[in-house]
């Protein structure tokens, strides 16, 4: 039987152990997430009090981009603060926070495109019935859907996760915890985390792709028909 021992950190192997290549990542990566929350925030806030951006359209893109706010701010942090410290180290608690927040708002943000692309279909589609079966309620109850199923989801999986045994190999080849690197190096509780891993994504990849598709698929046929009937 394989020897389990406690874990109450882990230590983050990151992207290179080069202290001039360590350097510039930060300096690259802290420019790129700076960036990256003034052209979220700036786009909510922008959203937010625009009167003539007061449409479903943008209501969808102003959760998309306070998603990719939180969906950045729990990776790049820690990753910024290992390139610059010596010990490189996330405690074994953190290490499940960010393995739940990353894999919740992979979901809620794979979702939002799916409602995305259902908003536009209707737009498109239908445009003399979108503003009566669009309507606010409708829209906050569409957008509700992603964040309770990719939090609920996360939570399972997470606990998965937690599943997970150790025998002293507590080095994670990569610079956040996540999923694959954490299999790798378990010695106990691995398939049945593989298996929920490839059970989930399965289903979540076929369900938000499929609408994605259809509505897409849609969209152009009623753009065809409109140009067929002008000739």
């Amino acid at each position: 039987m394989p020897n389990f021992t406690d874990v109450t950190e882990f230590i983050l192997l990151g992207l290179t152990s080069r202290q001039e290549l360590q350097v510039l990542f930060f300096t690259v990566f802290l420019v790129v997430y700076a960036i990256t929350l003034l052209g979220n925030i700036g786009m909510i806030i922008l959203i937010s009090v625009s009167p003539q951006l007061q449409s479903p359209m943008y209501f969808f893109l102003s959760h998309l981009s306070f998603v990719d706010v939180w969906f950045s701010s729990n990776v790049t942090p820690k990753m910024l603060e290992n390139l610059l410290s010596k010990t490189k180290t996330i405690s074994y608690a953190g290490c499940l926070v960010q393995c739940y927040f990353f894999i919740a708002l992979v979901h809620v943000e794979v979702y939002i495109l799916a409602v995305m692309a259902f908003d536009r279909y209707m737009a498109i589609c239908n445009p003399l019935l979108y503003g009566s079966k669009m309507s606010r309620t409708v829209c906050v109850r569409l957008i509700s859907v992603p964040y309770i199923y990719g939090f609920s989801v996360s939570l399972i999986c997470t606990l998965w996760t937690y599943g997970l045994y150790f025998c002293g190999n507590f080095e994670i080849n990569h610079f956040y915890c996540a999923d694959p690197p954490l299999i790798k190096i378990a010695c106990g509780g691995v398939h049945i985390k593989e298996y929920t891993m490839i059970v989930i994504a399965g289903i979540n990849f076929t369900y938000s792709l499929s609408v994605v598709l259809i509505s897409y698929a849609l969209i152009v046929v009623a753009v065809l028909r409109m140009q067929f009937h002008r000739f």
